[in-house]
This record gives C-alpha cells, sequence and structure tokens, in this order.
C-alpha cells in the first residue's frame, strides 16, 4: 500500500468516524435539551440553597459569636426546609461560607432568591433567619439590624418581617 492509500483510507475513515459522531449527538439533542432545563432546574435549585445558606451564615457571624448551637440551627433548618441529608448540608455550608466570604455584598444572594422565589417561599427564608438568630436564645442589636436589612432586600414588608420574628419567638415555627 503507497503513502497516498493510506492518507485516503485514514480520509475517509475519520470523516466515517465524524459522521458517526455527528448522528450520536443529533439524535441524543433532543433528549439533551430536556435534560438541559432539569440540569438548570437542579442548578437553580442548588445556588437558591447555597444564597439562603450564605445568609443564614451571616447572621450568625453577625455579632461576631458563630456558636456551635447557631451552626446545628443551621444544619437543622436546611436539612428540615430543603429536605437535605447531613453530609450534603455539611457541605452546603461549607460552600456557602466560601461564597460568603468571597462576596462584597448580600445583593447577590437576595437578587437570586427574589428572581426565583415566592412571596410565601421568601417569608419562609425570614423566618429561617430569625431562628437562627434565637438559636442562642438572645437578640443581638447587629442581628435584628441584619434581619431588618434582608427583610428589605428580599422585598419583604415591616410586617411581615414582625409577623415572622413573632412566630419563631412564640414558638409557633418550630417543628
Amino acid at each position: 500500500m503507497c503513502e497516498q492509500e493510506v492518507i485516503l483510507i485514514y480520509l475517509v475513515n475519520n470523516n466515517l468516524v465524524m459522521t458517526v459522531k455527528n448522528l450520536v449527538k443529533k439524535f441524543f439533542q433532543k433528549d439533551t435539551a430536556a435534560d438541559k432545563k432539569e440540569i438548570r432546574e437542579e442548578d437553580s435549585t442548588e445556588r437558591i440553597q447555597v444564597a439562603t445558606c450564605a445568609l443564614l451564615l451571616e447572621v450568625a457571624n453577625s455579632d461576631d459569636e458563630f456558636s456551635d448551637i447557631e451552626r446545628d440551627s443551621i444544619i437543622q433548618t436546611l436539612k428540615r426546609d430543603f429536605n437535605l441529608s447531613d453530609e450534603y448540608a455539611e457541605e452546603l455550608v461549607e460552600l456557602s461560607d466560601k461564597k460568603r466570604k468571597e462576596s462584597i455584598d448580600l445583593w447577590q444572594f437576595t437578587h437570586l432568591i427574589n428572581e426565583h422565589y415566592s412571596l410565601e417561599e421568601k417569608i419562609k427564608i425570614i423566618e429561617m433567619v430569625w431562628k437562627v438568630i434565637y438559636a442562642d436564645g438572645k437578640l443581638d442589636k447587629h442581628e435584628d439590624h441584619l434581619a431588618h436589612k434582608l427583610s428589605s432586600l428580599l422585598k419583604l414588608n415591616h410586617k411581615q418581617l414582625i409577623d415572622a420574628k413573632l412566630k419563631v419567638r412564640d414558638g409557633e415555627g418550630s417543628e
């Protein structure tokens, strides 16, 4: 076999391989569109969980005392409200803390929540905030200020903030 024949065979085989790859790609393209939507939804859910957890961590750290009680409260709240395993909740806290420390403000987290959550879901988040605040049995002025700030960023009114606070403080929000 001469060199020209080898090159011709290579080109034919290479084109055949490329054609087969394109056919396979086209065959799965329809499924991929549905899968991409599902992946986007999963990605969106995870990003919202990270955002929510970052807000809870910010609240817990706002009084410069991040206690084990507050950490446990965050993990238990995430597990219950997002239906997470112990392991995933721990990983979520680690990732969210990293994202929180890298961020320059809280807007990126609240903006994401505002884009994807209903009013009721945002009220649920502010209830989670109050659960973390009251986890150590005391309300620090920095925590209270941050809860008000988050309420504003989440586009909740004062009554919704106070109703959530009273619900948690009076034990109606615990399960």
